[in-house]
């Protein structure tokens, strides 16, 4: 499982990259997240996320039915948001080149295979 402390900084780019695909409710979310390996992620931390890229303006919600029971609010991408998560891609990108160079020069990967150490380098 990866430590929260990590996800903190990168949880909000996923999940705009997650509505980038199509608009979702809040739990569905979380389940996407967990089926791409990130773990369960408490709905502590998801709704305050959500809550946070609405109030910014990168993500809009709506109500609709739900055929379970009470209405689901479904989240969608704005065009903010679309300009937030290209910057989140870049920076990303940036941050993993960096740590994967970091890595290969001090050793590399101690659980890699020999053609896996040196991973992020073209």
């Amino acid at each position: 499982m990866i430590p929260s402390q990590m996800l903190k900084g990168t949880l909000e780019g996923c999940v705009l990259a997650i509505l980038r695909q199509e608009e979702r409710y809040g739990y569905e979310i979380s389940q996407k997240l967990e089926g791409f390996g990130f773990g369960r992620i408490p709905e502590g931390t998801v709704y305050p996320l959500l809550l946070r890229l609405e109030k910014r303006g990168s993500i809009q919600a709506s109500f609709r039915a739900s055929p379970e029971g009470p209405q689901r609010k479904y989240y969608s991408l704005t065009a903010q948001g679309e300009k937030e998560l290209t910057e989140f891609l870049q920076h990303y990108r940036e941050l993993t080149r960096a740590v994967d160079q970091l890595i290969l020069m001090t050793g590399g990967y101690p659980y890699a295979s020999p053609n896996e150490s040196t991973f992020g380098t073209e």
